[in-house]
């Protein structure tokens, strides 16, 4: 599978779900896509940039959005993180990574002097009509669920 770019529709891709779902994001037609990429659950960092789309959440529905947080981590392991963090929105459990592939997430990186794979937080928006509009890479956690909103406000033409 090759790497999506920005103004490429999005490849319909299956993965399994909270709730219980499998799902593509061609199910999503009709609605804005927050897709966001996040190393693993219930790390600091991952639990402010979920809440941080959690206490958002209202916003980005009012702009027919639909938030959906994407790491390796099981299905198991994302409801516990779910239900702890009190996210409203579903988590995509990509543990064969081809989400991961798609969107050039998958980087080395360093951790405690040591050179490791893991997913580097990430953002991607997809239109109503399934093409990728917008990227961030590298996110840093304050202040991004904001910048995406602003985005996503920008390309419905509305205000939150």
């Amino acid at each position: 599978m090759t790497e999506i770019t920005i103004g490429s529709p999005v490849p319909d891709v299956e993965v399994m779900a909270t709730g219980d779902k499998t799902v593509k994001l061609t199910d999503y037609r009709g609605h804005a896509v927050v897709l966001y990429f996040y190393p693993k659950d219930n790390t600091p960092g991952c639990i402010q940039e979920g809440q941080a789309f959690r206490d958002s959440f209202d916003k980005f529905t009012a702009l027919n959005a639909v938030v959906l947080g994407v790491s390796r981590d099981s299905v198991r392991v994302h409801e516990g993180f779910k239900a702890k963090q009190q996210l409203p929105f579903d988590l995509l459990s990509d543990n064969d990574e081809k989400l991961c592939q798609l969107f050039a997430v998958i980087k080395m990186k360093s951790m405690y002097g040591k050179q490791v794979r893991g997913i580097e937080r990430s953002t991607f928006l997809i239109d109503a009509d399934g093409l990728l509009v917008r990227e961030w890479r590298k996110v840093k956690v304050k202040g991004h669920s904001d910048d995406v909103l602003q985005a996503l406000s920008d390309l419905v033409g509305d205000q939150p």
